[in-house]
């Protein structure tokens, strides 16, 4: 309707400039958010360590300071990191992008499934954030609902700034049998690429092959989350590798990076994956070298 309207205005002598006005902002706002896109995303691929795990469990290894785990995931080479607005106003300096998540909710909770928002884009960025994260959980008897009009509210506030949208999406819920199966990822990667977001964060589903089901029906980029914290550092990077070998455009791990020892360098040894197209064998030999002193 918006757009008949300017058409049939289009002959008046005011018509010109009331369409250029639109089409300009429109403009404004898909360049905005191509250049944060560029920002969080190298040669359209991404390494983003997620940090917001401290509302939902505390102050859990690896994120007592946030200070040092922030500088020591950039100096490994990651894109970018997500962090809760205050975990950002905490920043003595960022040497990283990142991204604001505007999902809650803790362990403590009678829902710890039921993800609320607790931010808003402007918050986002007037604290300089280069995109924003939400968590969605579908499959919920309650939750469902109100979490997938949360998704669509937050992706059309992104379009309106030019901010890049990361969805956050699981499988859970008493419908939910296997939070892994293929159909159930789909699914849930399909409704965030469909309800807006820009990129798309799923379970890996166990092997490439049943990973390219997922990529396949999806129009934005795809990446993994790496889920509990793993028994060793070359699970984490056979994880990463068939990912990549699915389709995915990149990972957001956060407990097997910064519960590491060495946080940069595992992150450096999944870098050369996503990036250089390592397989997990040679990650290794990355990760043992960046562990060894010149």
């Amino acid at each position: 309707m918006i757009a008949t309207h300017y058409l049939s205005f289009y002959s008046c002598s005011t018509g010109i400039a009331h369409i250029g006005l639109i089409f300009s902002a429109s403009s404004s706002r898909m360049l905005g958010k191509e250049v944060r896109l560029s920002r969080i995303m190298r040669s359209d691929r991404i390494l983003c360590i997620p940090m917001d795990h401290g509302v939902t469990d505390g102050p859990i290894k690896g994120l007592t300071d946030i200070n040092w785990i922030v500088n020591e995931v950039a100096k490994g080479g990651a894109t970018c990191v997500v962090l809760h607005k205050g975990m950002i106003k905490a920043l003595r300096s960022a040497k990283i992008p990142f991204l604001m998540h505007m999902s809650a909710s803790t362990s403590l909770g009678p829902e710890p499934n039921r993800k609320v928002r607790v931010a808003s884009v402007v918050e986002a960025i007037r604290l300089g954030a280069d995109g924003v994260s939400v968590h969605i959980n579908i499959g919920g008897e309650r939750s469902e609902p109100e979490m997938l009009e949360k998704l669509g509210s937050v992706a059309s506030e992104a379009d309106e700034f030019g901010m890049p949208l990361l969805a956050m999406m699981y499988a859970r819920g008493p419908n939910i049998k296997d939070k892994f199966d293929p159909k159930a990822i789909s699914l849930v990667a399909r409704v965030g690429a469909e309800l807006g977001a820009d990129i798309v964060k799923v379970p890996y589903t166990g092997d490439p092959e049943s990973f390219k089901e997922v990529t396949r029906g999806v129009s934005v980029p795809v990446i993994i989350a790496g889920g509990p914290k793993m028994s060793s550092e070359r699970e984490v990077l056979e994880m990463v590798e068939g990912a990549m070998k699915g389709g995915a455009a990149g990972v957001s791990i956060g407990r097997n990076v910064f519960q590491h020892e060495r946080p940069a360098s595992m992150v450096r040894a999944i870098a050369s994956i996503i990036f250089d197209g390592l397989s997990a064998e040679e990650a290794m030999d990355v990760l043992e070298d960046s562990g060894n002193p010149e």
